[in-house]
C-alpha cells in the first residue's frame, strides 16, 4: 500500500472512533428489577457477580432496581407493584414469597426465580423441564434425601437425641412436604418427631416454651423463615436447644448448623437466566435449575456456647466453620 493510501486509511478509521463510541454510549442500558424479602447481603452480590462474569456490570450495559423488604411481608407487594410499573426488561424474585408478590403484579414481564421453594406446587411452572408462561429460574428443592441428611447430621452432632422437635409452616405446601420427608426418615433413624408449626413469628415462643417443656433434644428449623433468622437463632440459643437449618442465613445469624442448598449458588445461577432472557430467549422455554452444590457449614462460637464437641470428621466435612 503507497504511503497515501495507508494515510487515507488512518483518517477514515480515527474519524469512525468517536462515531462508534458515541453509538455504543447511546445504546439502550438493560434494566432489571430485583426483589428479595432478606436483608442485604451476600445474596445480592451473587446476583451481581453472575452477571459480570456474563459480560453485564452494572452501569455499563444493565441499571439494577433493588426492592430489598428486610422481613417486612407487607413490603413484597407494593414493591413487587412498583417494578411492574417501571417496566423493567426482566425482574429477578428471591424465594417463594417474592415470586408469588411479582406473579401478582405483571403476567407480561419475564420473571426469574432465585432459590424458590416447590415452583410446581406453587403454580409458578407448568413442569421444571418445560416451564411455560413467563417465569423460570432456580428452585431449592432438593429432594426427600436431603431430609435424611439433615437428621443424621443432628444425631452426629447430639448422638444421644431421641426427640427432635420441627419447626415448620404447615401454610406452605413447599414445607408440607418436607415435613412429610422428616417423618418417613425419623424411623429408620430411631428418632421421633416433635411438631411445632409456625405460620408467623409470634408463634416462635410458644413452640420453644413446647420444647423446653417436652424435653427435645434438638431442633430442626425445616420452614424457610430466614427473614426471622436471628431470632430464631437467639431462642435456640436462650433455651440451649442445639439447632440445624436448611441454609447458611442461619448460621450466620448465629445458629449452630446448617446443611443445604448453596443460596449463593442459587442465586448466582439466577443470572445466567437474565442473560438469555435479554438476548431474547422466552422463560418458557428455559428449564428450571435444581440444586447441584450443597454445603455443611458450622459455627463454632455457638457449639461452644452450648458445650458440644463438632466431632473431627463432621469438622473435616464443613465446608465453612464459623468461630
Amino acid at each position: 500500500m503507497r504511503r497515501r493510501d495507508f494515510l487515507k486509511v488512518i483518517a477514515g478509521s480515527a474519524a469512525a472512533w468517536p462515531l462508534a463510541a458515541r453509538a455504543q454510549k447511546a445504546a439502550r442500558m438493560a434494566r432489571i428489577g430485583y426483589l428479595t424479602l432478606h436483608p442485604p447481603g451476600a445474596e445480592e452480590a451473587a446476583l451481581t457477580d453472575g452477571l459480570r462474569d456474563l459480560g453485564w456490570t452494572e452501569g455499563q450495559n444493565i441499571t439494577i432496581d433493588r426492592r430489598i423488604c428486610s422481613g417486612d411481608m407487607g413490603c413484597l407487594e407494593k414493591s413487587a407493584a412498583e417494578l411492574a410499573a417501571l417496566k423493567v426488561d426482566v425482574i429477578v424474585a428471591v424465594a417463594t414469597s417474592g415470586v408469588q408478590a411479582v406473579r401478582n403484579a405483571t403476567t407480561s414481564i419475564p420473571i426469574v426465580m432465585a432459590a424458590t421453594g416447590d415452583p410446581i406446587g406453587q403454580g409458578f411452572v407448568a413442569s421444571l423441564a418445560r416451564p411455560g408462561g413467563h417465569i423460570t429460574g432456580t428452585s431449592f428443592d432438593a429432594g426427600p434425601e436431603i431430609t435424611t441428611k439433615q437428621l443424621q447430621l443432628i444425631l452426629d452432632v447430639v448422638p444421644k437425641a431421641s426427640r427432635i422437635a420441627v419447626l415448620w409452616n404447615p401454610a406452605a405446601p413447599f414445607i408440607r412436604t418436607y415435613w412429610t420427608y422428616a417423618q418417613e426418615a425419623a424411623p429408620a433413624l430411631h428418632v421421633s418427631l416433635q411438631s411445632e408449626e409456625a405460620t408467623e413469628s409470634k408463634d416462635f415462643e410458644r413452640a420453644f416454651d413446647n420444647m423446653v417443656r417436652d424435653h427435645s433434644d434438638a431442633l430442626f428449623v425445616l420452614s424457610l423463615m430466614s427473614s426471622n433468622r436471628a431470632t430464631l437463632a437467639q431462642l435456640a440459643a436462650d433455651r440451649k436447644i442445639p439447632a440445624l437449618y436448611g441454609h447458611n442465613l442461619y448460621t450466620e445469624a448465629g445458629g449452630l448448623m446448617s446443611y443445604g442448598p448453596s443460596v449463593y449458588d442459587l442465586i448466582r445461577g439466577a443470572a445466567s437466566y437474565v442473560d438469555k432472557i435479554l438476548k431474547g430467549a422466552k422463560p418458557a422455554d428455559l428449564p428450571v435449575q435444581q440444586p447441584v452444590k450443597f454445603e455443611l457449614i458450622i459455627n463454632l462460637k455457638t457449639a461452644k456456647a452450648l458445650g458440644l464437641a463438632i466431632p473431627p470428621q463432621l469438622l473435616d466435612r464443613a465446608d465453612e466453620l464459623i468461630e
